[in-house]
């Protein structure tokens, strides 16, 4: 599991030269392969595995793996927002709707919201929330299937527990 630094592509090469992945698993002799992604205005966890078919698994809606996301973002989301976001939404490429929403604080001109979906499309939290006038100001996945970022610091790694990845194994039947 890694948690990627604020500015880290999460792909493994990156044309303006920024820190990739890769730059955090170097020193790692086998082939690994990331759960997910996270573009580079998103922080937060990814799971990290030797095993493609375990990664596919974890990744792929049909195993309905829910991940959760904290944002940050721009107003007060008020109970008419909260009701629009749980009963779904229709974007551009289809539509989504989360499987929790749940705010967790309230500022006079921000708001913390925790989304979990079982989906990934490409920016879909950020879309999500454009799309009822709440733009994402700050964005990170905190928790994938039972494993949790918790207090890990930016940029640092952990392997997972033996119930993590339990847990996850017997979600994606393997």
């Amino acid at each position: 599991m890694v948690h990627t630094p604020r500015g880290v592509v999460s792909t493994l090469s990156d044309p303006e030269g920024r820190p990739t992945l890769a730059d955090l698993v170097e020193r790692r002799k086998e082939r690994l392969f990331h759960v997910g992604r996270l573009d580079t205005d998103t922080e937060g966890l990814i799971i990290l595995t030797n095993d493609g078919e375990f990664a596919h698994r974890l990744a792929h809606p049909s195993y309905e793996i829910p991940k959760t996301y904290l944002a940050e973002v721009e107003g007060v989301v008020d109970a008419v927002v909260l009701k629009r976001l749980r009963g779904g939404l229709t974007l551009e490429d289809g539509p989504v709707r989360p499987d929790k929403v749940t705010v967790t604080s309230r500022g006079a001109a921000k708001s913390l919201v925790e989304v979990t979906l079982h989906e990934g499309r490409n920016h879909i939290v950020r879309r999500m929330f454009d799309a009822v006038g709440h733009p994402v100001r700050r964005l990170s996945r905190i928790r994938i299937g039972p494993v949790r970022l918790g207090q890990l610091p930016q940029g640092a790694s952990r392997e997972l527990t033996s119930e993590e990845l339990g847990a996850l194994l017997d979600a994606v039947g393997l």
